[in-house]
This record gives C-alpha cells, sequence and structure tokens, in this order.
C-alpha cells in the first residue's frame, strides 16, 4: 500500500498512532466540565487546526504542527462535517481536522469538527494497517521488555546533541542528518532504547521554558519515528528539563547556544549490556 500525503498536517500523523488514549490524563491540563451546554452564551475560543490524537471519553486531544497539544470538549451540540453521518466517535486517530471551539469555564468546547473527506479514508487505511501488525508489534515490545531485567539502570553507550535558536523548535538539515545517523547506529544494538530529552538557555520564564523544552523534545521523537524509522516501542518517554542540566554557563551567548539542545542518549541495560 503506498499513501500519499499533503499539508502541514504531516509531520504529526503518524505519531499520533502511537499515543493511548490514558496520554490525555497524563498532560495536566485542565479538564472541561462534563455538564457543559453549549450555547449562545459561551464566548468564541480559538480555531484548533491539528491531527487527533487520542480520546478519552467526550474529550478529544489535538497535536499541532508546532508540536503543542490541546484537548477539546465534544458535546452533543458539536457539528461533525467532512463526510455524511461520522459522529466525534468514529473519528480515527491521525485524522487532520479543523476544530471551531468555544470557551467554556472548563476549557475549550468543540462547536464544529471538519475534515476532508480524502484525510478521513487516509486515516482508516493507516488505522487498519496498523491493526493488522498490532499482535506482531506486541510480540516485539514484550520481548524487549523481557531482555530489559533492570529496566531502571542503564549504560549510557553515546549522547548525539541537536541545537535551536532562541525559542524555536526548528530542526536544522545537518541535525536531521544527525539524528538518522544517530538511529541507525542505535539500531544496529538489539536492546539499545533511545531517551531523548530537551533542554532551553535561561532566558524566559521556568513554565515557558518547560513547555519549550518539551516541544524540542517531542519535535526530536517525531522526526526520529518518522524520518529515520526508529521504532516506537523502543523509544522511552520523553522528558522536558527546561534550564535544568546546562552544558555551559548562562552568562554569554555563546554557553546560551550550547544550552538550547535537545539530547538523544543511546541506553542498554546494564543487565544486557555485552551480551
Amino acid at each position: 500500500m503506498h499513501i500519499c500525503f499533503r499539508g502541514s498536517a504531516l509531520p504529526v500523523l503518524l505519531a499520533a498512532l502511537t499515543l493511548p488514549a490514558s496520554a490525555l490524563s497524563a498532560q495536566g491540563e485542565d479538564q472541561p466540565n462534563p455538564n457543559i451546554i453549549v450555547n449562545g452564551g459561551l464566548a468564541k475560543g480559538p480555531e484548533i487546526k491539528g491531527v487527533i490524537t487520542a480520546r478519552s471519553g467526550d474529550r478529544l486531544k489535538l497535536a499541532t504542527a508546532d508540536g503543542a497539544s490541546t484537548i477539546v470538549a465534544v458535546t452533543e451540540a458539536t457539528r461533525i462535517t467532512g463526510a455524511g453521518g461520522q459522529t466525534a466517535e468514529a473519528l480515527p486517530n491521525g485524522l487532520p481536522v479543523t476544530v471551531k471551539t468555544l470557551q467554556s469555564d472548563g476549557g475549550l468546547v468543540a462547536s464544529r469538527i471538519s475534515f476532508r473527506k480524502g484525510d478521513l479514508k487516509t486515516a482508516i487505511m493507516i488505522r487498519n494497517a496498523t491493526a493488522q501488525k498490532f499482535e506482531e508489534q506486541t510480540a516485539a515490545t514484550e520481548a524487549l521488555r523481557g531482555r530489559m531485567g533492570d529496566i531502571d539502570k542503564y549504560n549510557v553507550k553515546a549522547t548525539t546533541n541537536v541545537h535551536f535558536d532562541t525559542g524555536r523548535t526548528d530542526l536544522s538539515e545537518a541535525d536531521k542528518a544527525e539524528l538518522c545517523s544517530t538511529a541507525s547506529s542505535a539500531g544496529s544494538t538489539d536492546n539499545a532504547l533511545l531517551l531523548v530529552v530537551g533542554y532551553t538557555d535561561s532566558v524566559g520564564s521556568d513554565d515557558y521554558n518547560q513547555v519549550l523544552s518539551e516541544k524540542r523534545a517531542n519535535r526530536v521523537i517525531n522526526y526520529l519515528q518518522q524520518a529515520c524509522g526508529w521504532k516506537p516501542y523502543r523509544m522511552l518517554t520523553p522528558t522536558g528539563m527546561a534550564k535544568a542540566d546546562p552544558l555551559a554557563p548562562n552568562d554569554t551567548p555563546e554557553g546560551k547556544a550550547q544550552n538550547r539542545r535537545v539530547a538523544v542518549n543511546v541506553l542498554v541495560s546494564k543487565s544486557v549490556d555485552g551480551l
């Protein structure tokens, strides 16, 4: 099967299929009030263009092209446009959508969800193909876990750092090549896992830097999985460390440039290292 994608949704489309619904509850975001009644009294919220990555009950999680995530509530009043008879519950993960929202005390509520019919067909095709390989993927994951008898104790075999401009999450062409080279090298070791950690310099508030470091880590993970072919089940949970653990002092421009980074660590459990 050959599938071609168009539009800005591509960088987050395939990564969306690896996220469980439980990811919704781990974000620490405000939870929408399940008793919200959508009516003309609610303030107009932002229009969100993104990809459905997870769902839990009446809530959808959307990932946008810049790596951010937003949770919106869906009610009986939410209009679904794009394919006749489609309901919010039937919209698959990986579907690019445009969501018009209303602002309530409990968070954002979707007033309208729209998508292209071709995008829906593509997302369903990917979902079905993924389902066919589910047993194979599960077996590989369990086999890997079985070899990681002491999973909380690792040897760091290598670390690759990619760097960013101030306030940005963009990857340079050189960084992209370096990431794929790292993935290729790590892939030759059966037991290797990747731990991706994002950092910032000291400029900006703690809250801003925390979000920025997480976005940088997610951008690197997306590229490793989508462009470099690194398997999701060999990736540890990404971490954003903001301005912690600087490589250099933050009192010079050169030092700050070194600290605006994502570290890709190649790990092997001490229990299997050398086997």
